[in-house]
């Protein structure tokens, strides 16, 4: 679970809306699964050194986003449950897609500085918390108005070229091929959330309007994890469309 290191004190959002954020995205991803009690206000409060009222703020807004129940005497419990069995796609062809948006639309870099991995970030990444990466926040534009936010996380050592200006005018992962980190795979869960009052000022949209979550993590041929990306957009201007079919394809020579 993620702990104090998690908790940025000097940052603009509030303490509570950072602990809600860090429960809400080990619920989403199925780390604390269907019918798992949270943690007490009071030991909420003790884990990251916030008042009571802090920490109960942050377990009501899990309960108003529809994610836990709270009950007298019974507790904070999880109600949401995640997707289980992931659909297996090419990766070939979906980082190719993936590439193909980023051409198609703009970017404005928001944020991109060396932070210490996060708890509930590391292991994701392969690494021990606190370990050093490369956190870019970036808001992506479509006809000039804002179509999600994509939140991208990239251990230190991986991070050469990474800078304001690429990452502006050229997709993550084509600068990371570009500095010649084959793709091997990647692993990829859809949600759908409500905005919280900071991304939904970040996407000129109200809070709680509807958001898809996407969370990416793309692997190089051994398996080593590259990326980690948790994009946000926007309900009402994003679409994702699957081609199904019904029968595998032969692999190509």
């Amino acid at each position: 679970m993620a702990g104090p290191s998690a908790l940025h004190r000097d940052d603009a959002l509030p303490l509570y809306q950072q602990i809600f954020l860090a429960l809400r995205d080990e619920i989403l991803s199925g780390r604390r699964p269907l019918g798992e009690n949270l943690p007490t206000e009071h030991d909420l409060s003790a884990l990251y050194g916030v008042s009571r009222i802090t920490a109960r703020r942050a377990l009501d807004e899990l309960a108003g986003h529809g994610l836990v129940e709270r009950r007298r005497r019974i507790g904070t419990r999880v109600i949401f449950r995640a997707p289980a069995t992931p659909i297996e796609a090419n990766i070939d062809q979906a980082i190719e897609s993936l590439i193909a948006f980023g051409r198609d639309t703009q970017v404005r870099v928001v944020a991109l500085a060396e932070e210490p991995a996060a708890d509930h970030i590391a292991p994701r990444l392969g690494l021990a918390p606190g370990a050093a990466t490369l956190r870019a926040l970036r808001v992506r534009y479509l006809d000039d108005a804002p179509l999600g936010a994509i939140e991208s996380h990239v251990p230190l050592h991986l991070s050469a070229g990474l800078t304001r200006e690429r990452l502006t005018e050229t997709p993550l992962l084509e600068i990371l091929r570009e500095s010649g980190h084959a793709i091997g795979g990647g692993t990829q869960t859809i949600a759908a959330i409500a905005a919280d009052p900071a991304r939904a000022a970040l996407l000129g949209t109200e809070p709680r309007a509807p958001l898809i979550r996407i969370e990416r993590v793309v692997h190089d041929l051994a398996g080593k994890p590259l990326l980690l990306t948790i994009a946000e957009y926007r309900g009402d201007r994003y679409r994702l469309a699957l081609d199904l079919h019904g029968a595998a394809r032969p692999a190509a020579d």
